[in-house]
């Protein structure tokens, strides 16, 4: 568990203020907007309406006693900007801060922030992958070079084992999981025989699973 200080109650602020309570986090959320922050109070442990580009105000937050300081201001980049400077001045052990352009995270990075993130641009590269592909279920990116993909398995492996088809030596990618519906079994060992109603998690190399795929079609 998690102290969290979240400020911006935007779509964004507010699905990552939900998501890190089920987390069980303790989150304070910041929102100029009294009524964004009426709609959250089930999800936080305290609420404050405030202008976070006013300095008063951001020193009343108590900014150190904060694992994680998160900059969710999307529409305004002056203000983000202020903000994630004053937090980090403040004495902000690691602050996160959302942006929409590659040149507004630089500028972010050399003002305070520790991380910068893009929520529209991540969705849209991880739907691009997933509907461009046939065969792809799901996607997530690790590096520029590694991803973790959820896959069919090809019809040859069905019904033979990990360690027979030798998965890793001849593909170059790794098992992490089959999944049947909602259900994934971590880590199946070298005898896990192969199923054809199953998915496979698999992680590797972007080139390798891409060979992978073309087999699929």
């Amino acid at each position: 568990m998690k102290s969290i200080l979240i400020i911006g109650m935007g779509k964004f602020g507010r699905h990552l203020c939900i998501n890190l309570a089920q987390l069980g986090n303790q989150i304070m959320a910041v929102d100029e907007d009294e009524e964004t922050l009426e709609d959250m109070m089930d999800y936080v442990v305290s609420a404050k309406i405030g202008d976070c580009t006013n300095e008063t105000v951001l020193k009343s937050l108590g900014i150190r006693n904060f694992d994680i300081c998160f900059v969710c201001i999307g529409t305004n980049f002056q203000s983000s900007l202020e903000i994630t400077s004053m937090v980090k001045e403040m004495g902000g052990k690691y602050v996160v801060s959302k942006a929409n352009r590659d040149i507004h995270a630089k500028f972010l990075l050399r003002n305070g922030a520790d991380e910068v993130i893009y929520p529209d641009r991540d969705i849209a590269e991880k739907l691009a992958v997933r509907y461009s592909a046939n065969h792809v279920f799901d996607y997530i990116e690790l590096t520029e070079e590694f991803s973790i993909y959820e896959i069919p398995p090809l019809p040859e492996w069905v019904g033979k084992s990990i360690l027979e088809l030798s998965i890793r030596n001849k593909y170059h990618i790794s098992i992490l999981a089959t999944k049947e519906g909602e259900r994934a079994k971590l880590m199946p060992a070298a005898d896990y025989v192969i199923r054809e109603d199953e998915h496979l998690m698999v992680i590797g190399k972007k080139t390798d699973v891409d060979r992978l795929l073309k087999m699929l079609r």
